[in-house]
This record gives C-alpha cells, sequence and structure tokens, in this order.
C-alpha cells in the first residue's frame, strides 16, 4: 500500500502526469538509451521507429499510481497488467539490478517535463510509487526465472534449426532441436519464446515468437510472418533475417517459454479467434486440446487478406478433425476457392457461443478490440476471454474530469 503521507501527493499530481506522460515517456527513453546504448538490444526497432515502445513502462506506472489511489484498474485487472508485464521482462531476460536504473532516468524525466512542480515531496511519493510497483515485478519474476530453471545473467539456451517449412506467403515454421546434451523445456500451448537474433550488423535484437504446436517433446516449432513496412514504416529486422539468412543446421539462441495466454483446466466450450500471424498460439492450443480432450467442443475462427497468406491452415483443419465436435471458420478479405470461406470481415454475431464459452483471442489491436466489443455486446464478460497483444501494451491512467491543482 502507499504510504499515507504519500497518497494526497499522487492524487494531486497524478492529472498532469498523465497529460504529461507521452512527454515524459520521450525524455525518459531517449536519455536512457542515449547514455546506455547497449540497451537498445532490448528493443524492438521497428518499436522505436514509431514510437511505440517509449510509452510503455510509464504509461504503466501512472496505471498504477491510479490504481493504489483508487481511480484507476481493480485489483484483477491490475494484476493481470502485472502477470503479462513480469511474463514479458522474463522472456527478454531483465534483472533485478536494471530498476535501480530504470527508476533513476524515469524519475529524472518526470522532473525535466514538469520542472518546479516536482517539490521534494512529488519526488518522493512518485518514487515510493515507483519502487511498489518495481518490487512486485522483480518479486514475480524471480519466482517466473526459479520455475524455468534459469539461474545467473544468461537466460539463453542454442538450438539447431531441423528444418524450415513454408506455411503461407511471406510465413515460414522453424523445427528447432536443442544443441547436444540439451533437452526441450516444458511449456504450455499459448506460450512464447524470445529469439535473441545475432544480425549480420554485429547487434543483436530481441524478438518474440508464439510456439506454435504443443509440447512433442523432442523438438519447438516456431512460426514467423515477415513484416514488411507499411505507411513508412521499417521492415521487421528480425523477421527479415529470419527468414534471409536462417537455415537448416544453423544455431538460434531462444529463452524459456513464457506468457499467461495459456489453457486453462476447463472443458468448457472454446472459442479460438485470430488474424494473421496471431493464429500461432491458436494452432498450439487447438493441438493440445486435440491430443488431450478430444470430446471437448472447440469452434476456431481465423482472419486473414488471403487464403495465400493463412499460415498453419492444414494443421488447424488436421488437429480439428481430431476433435467430436469442432467447427472451422474463416474469413478472407480476398474472394477464395475454399469451401466454406466467408469475404470481408469476421461477423462476430456468426460465431457460435454458449453461455459458458471461453474465448481466446489473438492479432492486430484494432481487430482484437472489435471482437472483444462484440463479445460484450453479445453478453460474454471479461473474463471469459482471454487475449495476447503482439509488441508493447500501451497502458494508461484514466483520465481525470477535473483537474487538481500541484501542490507548491
Amino acid at each position: 500500500m502507499l504510504s499515507a503521507t504519500s497518497v494526497p501527493v499522487i492524487e494531486a499530481t497524478l492529472p498532469v502526469v498523465g497529460q504529461h506522460i507521452d512527454t515524459i515517456s520521450g525524455v525518459f527513453y531517449d536519455t536512457m538509451l542515449g547514455e546506455n546504448p547497449d540497451l537498445l538490444n532490448l528493443f524492438s526497432r521497428s518499436a522505436q521507429a514509431t514510437g511505440e515502445q517509449k510509452s510503455a513502462l510509464a504509461g504503466a506506472v501512472a496505471t498504477f499510481a491510479a490504481h493504489l489511489v483508487g481511480v484507476g484498474p481493480d485489483a484483477s485487472v491490475f494484476e493481470h497488467m502485472t502477470e503479462r508485464i513480469a511474463q514479458r521482462h522474463c522472456a527478454l531476460g531483465i534483472r533485478p539490478e536494471q530498476y535501480t536504473m530504470v527508476g533513476r532516468y524515469l524519475m529524472g524525466a518526470v522532473g525535466t517535463v514538469l520542472g518546479d512542480a516536482v517539490t521534494p515531496e512529488v519526488a518522493a511519493a512518485w518514487d515510493e510509487v515507483y519502487w511498489l510497483f518495481a518490487s512486485r515485478l522483480i518479486g514475480r519474476e524471480a519466482r517466473l526465472y526459479a520455475e524455468a530453471g534459469v539461474h545467473g545473467n544468461d537466460p539463453w539456451r542454442e538450438y539447431v534449426v531441423a528444418n524450415k517449412i513454408t506455411e503461407a506467403h511471406d510465413t515460414v515454421s522453424f523445427i528447432l532441436t536443442p544443441t547436444a546434451g540439451g533437452t526441450v523445456p516444458d511449456f504450455l500451448p499459448g506460450q512464447y519464446v524470445t529469439v535473441a537474433a545475432d544480425l549480420p550488423d554485429g547487434t543483436r535484437q530481441l524478438r518474440q515468437y508464439s510456439l506454435s504446436q504443443a509440447a512433442p517433446g523432442r523438438t519447438l516449432r516456431i512460426t514467423v510472418r515477415r513484416v514488411r513496412g507499411i505507411g513508412g514504416a521499417p521492415d521487421g529486422v528480425v523477421s527479415g533475417f529470419l527468414h534471409d539468412h536462417v537455415d537448416i543446421g544453423d544455431h538460434l539462441r531462444l529463452s524459456s517459454p513464457y506468457g499467461e495466454l495459456t489453457l486453462r483446466d476447463s472443458d468448457a466450450p472454446l472459442v479460438l479467434v485470430s488474424a494473421g500471424v496471431g493464429i500461432t498460439p491458436m494452432a498450439a492450443i487447438l493441438d493440445h486440446v486435440a491430443r488431450t480432450q478430444p470430446a471437448r467442443d472447440v469452434t476456431a475462427v481465423h482472419a486473414d487478406r488471403s487464403v495465400e497468406r493463412h499460415p498453419l491452415r492444414a494443421d488447424m483443419y488436421t488437429n480439428g478433425s481430431r476433435l467430436r465436435s469442432f467447427r472451422n471458420l474463416v474469413w478472407y478479405e480476398e474472394p477464395a476457392d475454399v469451401p466454406g470461406a466467408n469475404v470481408g470481415f469476421v461477423d462476430i454475431d456468426a460465431i457460435p457461443l454458449h453461455p459458458d464459452s471461453v474465448v481466446y483471442l489473438c492479432g492486430p489491436v484494432p481487430f482484437m478490440q472489435l471482437v472483444r466489443a462484440g463479445l460484450h455486446r453479445r453478453g460474454l464478460p471479461d473474463e471469459r476471454i482471454r487475449y495476447e497483444v503482439f509488441g508493447s501494451e500501451q497502458w494508461r491512467p484514466a483520465p481525470v474530469a477535473v483537474p487538481v491543482a500541484v501542490p507548491a
């Protein structure tokens, strides 16, 4: 809990911090990376170019502050937020000592942007918020590392590419086996790994890719779509590297599996909704259910630009055919000569929903927002909708209707 002396300070300054969160984020991020260029390896070049990465951490801290003073998300929503961040941090190999540096730069950015408004009392209150937040993450990340058997500062395991399979236009799967003496870690369907890609220019970039097949025991499979820049955005550095430079026999370094979009114990009707390469965790989940719960009722829904761009299509049909009750609904923007395929965008009203259905959702953020809104309209509560976001989730404190003056 936030101390009694800090509560009124955070209540008074939260509207101002929220109003300037993008500026604070930019100063924090640019200053920290400018003075510590080695940290550039942790962040996606594409996310840096678009500005997506900059606002992630500061927005999460401000959202936590709002939660602490009772104007932000409730405990269940905040726990979900903390869990997602901790899982992502472990996949990147974030260590406890890095929080000290991050806190120093974040508090410095608050002071730079808000100037004289940041009195010693204000600085102390926000520093308390940051360390309450950091302590939660550090504790959870320590448990996740221990569960994954990760010790020390090297979270990576080495794998050999056993096969490279073209799945669809601009999409390939890599079948990975551990190097001599290594074992495939246990993982849950829906989890992802980080690939630490050592690029031809001598830099390293980290990217998360969902495991696209249930745990078979001896191999891992990731499925990678080449990211092509749109509207001036750069092409994906790591996806292009994997497509063009990595082949059978090459080595890749991967993290342990992490992620909380995992299949929970249940026999409720299951609905898997995906768009584009968001199908990858759904393919692993369907594979697992077909192996372990063949009597479970499952509906798979997928949207893509065309049938030629539909990855893992054969896997979904094959695994679905092993179930006693399975429906496969697809929507393509371009007409396709595929029996039962729909043209256009997903019609949420056409998705079979049982009152007890559990929905798993993965794809571009606008797509997921549209589907979630439609599911809510049809009466499905949030607790029955689980989703995965590619990249940094943009948390924001709720706006306050009447700004409160900053204390002198």
